[in-house]
């Protein structure tokens, strides 16, 4: 992959992220435009999946097309081939030919049956406990060059920074949403205390108390108890502040 089309790529793969609400939406867009990519470099229709190993399991979590996925979940039924191969070596794997490479007969008689002919399994890097691999499928054989194979591995290297970001921003969302919850959850029960110091003149200490036993005797959260404290006494729900 040249500098030029490098940053090209980069770009598009920045757009991409800030483009998508969440690391799903991104992944399907990824295999999207991963197979657009490398289309655009040989000349024909590639179908690309994204497969996903997360504590020695492996699965299917995008494609570029319904194709891409099926042909993507026949390695993962079977248990091998060449992308199990690349998230396992950390390597690029390529099947050239599905009728004259030997190492998973059955797997590419099933790519047959589908009209694949070679594949490319391209492992990207995103966490320690964690990997992903590009799985390029050809309709052809002689596809997958040693100059597209370059290329792809250029790609990949580009793919696999822009998905631990978007893996990162999706985390740290998550945690903002968690927090908001939170403090939500926390005014509410602060409202409550308050109720319940007024109905019953005591202390703060003294109604969460009261609060804190309801919630055991029911075995109810607290913040549902302190929600069902609050109904009563408005007839509706509350929303705090916090609620956007």
């Amino acid at each position: 992959m040249s500098k030029y089309a490098g940053n090209d790529a980069a770009i598009q793969l920045q757009d991409l992220i800030v483009g998508t609400e969440n690391v799903e939406d991104f992944l399907d867009r990824l295999a999207e435009f991963s197979a657009s990519t490398l289309s655009q470099s040989v000349g024909a229709d590639i179908e690309c999946g994204v497969t996903l190993r997360r504590r020695k399991k492996n699965m299917t979590v995008a494609g570029s097309s319904s194709k891409a996925v099926i042909l993507d979940r026949i390695e993962q039924s079977l248990g091998e081939g060449p992308c199990i191969e690349a998230l396992r070596t950390r390597g690029i794997v390529l099947l050239a030919n599905v009728d004259t490479d030997p190492r998973w007969p059955e797997y590419q008689q099933q790519l047959a049956a589908h009209g694949c002919r070679s594949t490319l399994g391209v492992p990207l890097e995103i966490g320690e406990d964690s990997a992903a691999a590009l799985n390029f499928f050809a309709s052809s054989t002689g596809v997958f060059t040693a100059a597209i194979v370059a290329e792809a591995s250029g790609f990949a290297d580009l793919a696999g920074r822009a998905l631990r970001l978007a893996v990162r921003i999706g985390t740290a969302q998550a945690r903002a949403e968690d927090l908001q919850a939170a403090m939500e959850h926390r005014t509410s029960i602060d409202l409550a205390c308050g109720v319940v110091m007024a109905q019953n003149r005591c202390s703060q200490d003294e109604a969460m108390a009261i609060l804190t036993r309801v919630s055991s005797n029911r075995n109810q959260k607290l913040r549902d108890v302190a929600a069902d404290v609050l109904k009563n006494v408005t007839g509706e729900e509350i929303h705090t502040h916090f609620d956007s």
